[in-house]
Parts: structure tokens; C-alpha cells; sequence
């Protein structure tokens, strides 16, 4: 048995193209985190959501990282490679802003960054 302190990091994407209807495919958020894991050597979950809001809801994406004891990583490089795959997700998925929330704070990439 292997063990280490618990630290989770997740993503919030919407698939929605900016305030537009087209609405991304959900394979097409699996295919983006696919690369990055293969470019990087690493494992991610991409859970679908939906993002309900004032008047309105949209399909997404809960994208998680944890720190698996197989490959032990500081808090700080899970908190860093999770935010270089929300700035992925929010240029190829073209989306308005991208929250990753720590156990900590809750980030957002947003329209200037």
C-alpha cells in the first residue's frame, strides 16, 4: 500500500463557443486533455457537467487532478500544471473564462489573461 497527502485540483470549462449557440463536442475536451497528458506524462479525470445560471445552463467539463501516489507531485506543480491545461481548454475550446478551483482558492483565467 502507498500512500501521501491528499491534494485535488479541478477545472471547470463550459463547451459553449463564447456567447454564441454552437456548442463544442465533449470528446473534442477529452482529445485536448488526451495531448497534454501525452506531451507531459500525465493523468487526468473529464467528468461532464452542466452549468446551470440565470435564465440559461450549458454543457461542460470537470477536468481533475490529484496527487496519485504512484507519481508523487508537490501541490505547486499539480496547481501549475492544471492551470497550463485550463489556458489549453479556454483557447481551444474559445471560451470567455475557465475556473480551477484548489483547496484552497478558486482561480479564473478570464477574457484578458
Amino acid at each position: 500500500m502507498n500512500s501521501l497527502p491528499t491534494y485535488e485540483v479541478k477545472i471547470f470549462v463550459g463547451l459553449r463557443v463564447g456567447y454564441s449557440e454552437t456548442i463544442n463536442n465533449f470528446q473534442t475536451v477529452i482529445d485536448i486533455c488526451q495531448n497534454y497528458c501525452n506531451e507531459i506524462r500525465l493523468c487526468v479525470t473529464v467528468t461532464p457537467t452542466t452549468f446551470v445560471y440565470v435564465n440559461a445552463n450549458e454543457p461542460g467539463a470537470i477536468i481533475g487532478l490529484i496527487n496519485y501516489p504512484r507519481f508523487p507531485s508537490t501541490e505547486e506543480d499539480i496547481c501549475n500544471k492544471a492551470i497550463r491545461l485550463a489556458e489549453i481548454l479556454k483557447e481551444q475550446l474559445q471560451q470567455q473564462r475557465v475556473s480551477i478551483m484548489t483547496p484552497n482558492e478558486t482561480i479564473m483565467i478570464g477574457e484578458s489573461e
